[in-house]
C-alpha cells in the first residue's frame, strides 16, 4: 500500500502527543508528522537516560518540520487520557512502560505505532492471530504477571482496532496475507519511502566499497561473536569495510575490530537510514536480518547500490535465542529480501 493509495486522507488535524524510546523510533514519528498522519501539531517526549537519542535529537530538532515540538526527556510515556490530544502515538508496544499505560483510561480518539524494528512485523502477525498472544519480546524471560501484561495489551490492541482507532505507520514490508488480516480486523495500515527524510540534506560521505549494518545479536549473547567476527573480517577480500556500529555493541568488541587494517569502525550517531543516503553505485551494504535491509532498499534502490542480507547460520546460535526468535529473525529475512 503506498501513500497514494491510503485510505487515510492526508493530511489530519489536531494534536499528538508522541513517545519516543530510540533514534529509529524517533525519525519515524517525524515522518508520520511530515506525512500529514498525525495532525497540525505533535509534542515528541523522548524517553530519558538513553543517550543514543541524544545525537539524532539534536540533527533532528535543528530540521524539524512545522508543528513539532520537543518536550523534555522524561522516564514515562504521556498518559492516553491527554486533554486535548487527538493522537498518541510510540513505537514500542512491547514496552511494560507503554502496555501499562495503553491500559489505563484511553481518551484519545486513536493509538498510533511507528516502527520500531523487525518488532512491527511480530506486532502486527501477533494481533491477527487467532490465539491470544502476549506481548512480550520473544527474547525476554517473562514472569507470569508481564506474560499477563501482555495478553491484557493483545486484547486492548485488537478492541481498539476493532474501534477503527488503532493505526500502524511502517516502511517495512508486511506480508499482503497478514495486513489482509490486520485491516479485516478494522486496523489502519499506513506505508511511507522515508519521503521526508528524503528531502533532507546529506554531509557524511563513505568511501569503502562494502559498508556493514552492525548487530545487536553478539552483544546481547544470541549468537556467537567469535564467528560473527570471522565474517566481518572475510569481507576485507572485496577490499575495504566501514563499520556502522549498533548502539548496544560493546567497545571491547569494537576495538577488536578496528585492529584489522581494512575495518573502518564509525562511531555511532544517529540512525543508519540518515548516514547512509550518498553511497554511490557499486558499493555494497551488507547485515544480518535488520530493519536497515528495506529501510535502505527504499532509500538506495535507484541509485545501483546492493543491498544484502545474511542468513544466521546454525552454528552461529546460542542457547539464549529461543526457536520463537530463530524463526522470526529467518523469516524477516526471507521477507526482507526481494
Amino acid at each position: 500500500m503506498s501513500p497514494a493509495e491510503s485510505p487515510v486522507a492526508r493530511p489530519r488535524f489536531g494534536h499528538a502527543e508522541v513517545w519516543v524510546e530510540s533514534p529509529l523510533q524517533l525519525l519515524s514519528a517525524i515522518e508520520a508528522h511530515g506525512a500529514g498522519l498525525l495532525g497540525t501539531t505533535s509534542r515528541i517526549h523522548p524517553r530519558g537516560g538513553t543517550t543514543t537519542l541524544d545525537a539524532t535529537l539534536e540533527t533532528l530538532i535543528a530540521q524539524a518540520p512545522v508543528g513539532v515540538e520537543f518536550a523534555h526527556a522524561a522516564r514515562t510515556p504521556p498518559t492516553p487520557g491527554s486533554v486535548g490530544a487527538r493522537r498518541w502515538v510510540t513505537g514500542d508496544a512491547y514496552s511494560g512502560r507503554v502496555q501499562r499505560a495503553l491500559l489505563g483510561h484511553i481518551a484519545v480518539k486513536e493509538v498510533m505505532i511507528i516502527d520500531d524494528g523487525l518488532a512491527t512485523l511480530g506486532l502486527i502477525k501477533a494481533l491477527v492471530s487467532d490465539d491470544p498472544t502476549p506481548l512480550i519480546r520473544p527474547r525476554s524471560a517473562s514472569s507470569p504477571a508481564r506474560k499477563a501484561l501482555g495478553i491484557a495489551s493483545w486484547y486492548r490492541l485488537r478492541s481498539l482496532a476493532r474501534a477503527g482507532r488503532l493505526l500502524i505507520f511502517t516502511a517495512l514490508p508486511v506480508d499482503p496475507v497478514v495486513a489482509g488480516k490486520f485491516l479485516a480486523l478494522g486496523g489502519h495500515l499506513e506505508s511511507h519511502r522515508f519521503e521526508w527524510l528524503s528531502t533532507q540534506p546529506v554531509t557524511e560521505r563513505i568511501a569503502e566499497p562494502t559498508v556493514v549494518v552492525g548487530s545487536a545479536m553478539a552483544a546481547d549473547g544470541l549468537i556467537s561473536q567469535g564467528p560473527y567476527l570471522d565474517w566481518l573480517k572475510s569481507l576485507t577480500q572485496d577490499g575495504p569495510v566501514a563499520y556502522f556500529p549498533h548502539r548496544r555493541e560493546s567497545q571491547d568488541f569494537l576495538d577488536r575490530l578496528a585492529e584489522q587494517e581494512l575495518i573502518a569502525v564509525r562511531h555511532h550517531t544517529i540512525p543508519i537510514e540518515m548516514r547512509l543516503r550518498n553511497l554511490r553505485s557499486g558499493q555494497v551494504v551488507r547485515a544480518l536480518p535488520s530493519t536497515a535491509l528495506p529501510s535502505l532498499r527504499l532509500l538506495l534502490g535507484s541509485a545501483g547500490v546492493r543491498i544484502i542480507g545474511k542468513p544466521i547460520p546454525e552454528a552461529w546460535w546460542q542457547p539464549a535465542a529461543s526457536p520463537e526468535l530463530r524463526t522470526h529473525l529467518s523469516s524477516s529475512l526471507e521477507l526482507l529480501t526481494p
